[in-house]
């Protein structure tokens, strides 16, 4: 589909940082650049608001990494890991996402959402209809919906170029290696974005 992008367009970016985590951790055992994901999905279009939904850990040690997303323009909305009595856990923004994308639409053009989630398509064609917003997502094509790719007006497949929009990666490594249970590189705390798994700064 051919779509219009030009320096006018006023675009909200809204950024599922669990989605995006562990399908970088999944597919190549490394880390986002949100830096870069920032870069491409916004061009050289007018930037009215990014939003990051992070959810924090019981440490409480994330503040680097939100410093390092304010450097470079997004902001972070943080709620807490639930851990319910059997030991079962929840950490979900979905809802909170889609209901800020909907309140900023009025103001917006162009609605970015970077996930694969295809728990997002009832939002992606709500703003389309309803908003007439055009809505973009960019995301780990091989960890995303084909039914959230074939409803957005535009998809940026980051496994197209993925050292593009990884910190740390190498190909050689990362196609024989996969992540196990036992693996001592495989943090009990995978469930939740580590601190350490900091930004691009160079945006």
């Amino acid at each position: 589909m051919s779509i219009i992008k030009h320096k006018e367009q006023r675009v909200g970016i809204f950024i599922d940082t669990q989605n995006l985590y562990h399908s970088a951790k999944n597919l190549y055992h490394s880390r986002v650049n949100f830096g870069a994901i920032m870069k491409e999905a916004l061009g050289n279009r007018a930037l009215i608001r990014a939003v990051a939904y992070v959810i924090t850990t019981e440490a409480g040690d994330e503040k680097s990494f939100f410093e390092a997303l304010g450097k470079i323009g997004i902001e972070a909305k943080t709620k807490d890991l639930q851990i319910f009595s059997g030991g079962a856990k929840k950490a979900d923004w979905d809802v909170g996402l889609a209901v800020d994308a909907i309140k900023m639409a009025p103001k917006l053009d162009t609605v970015i959402i970077a996930s694969g989630d295809g728990d997002f398509i009832p939002l992606v064609e709500y703003l389309q209809m309803n908003e007439g917003c055009q809505v973009e997502v960019i995301s780990f094509g091989k960890s995303s919906s084909a039914k959230l790719k074939e409803v957005a007006d535009d998809f940026i497949d980051m496994c197209e170029n993925p050292k593009k929009y990884l910190i740390n990666y190498f190909p050689s490594s990362t196609r024989s290696r996969r992540p196990r249970k036992d693996d001592p590189k495989d943090e009990s705390s995978s469930d939740v974005l580590n601190a350490n798994d900091s930004v691009d700064e160079t945006f």
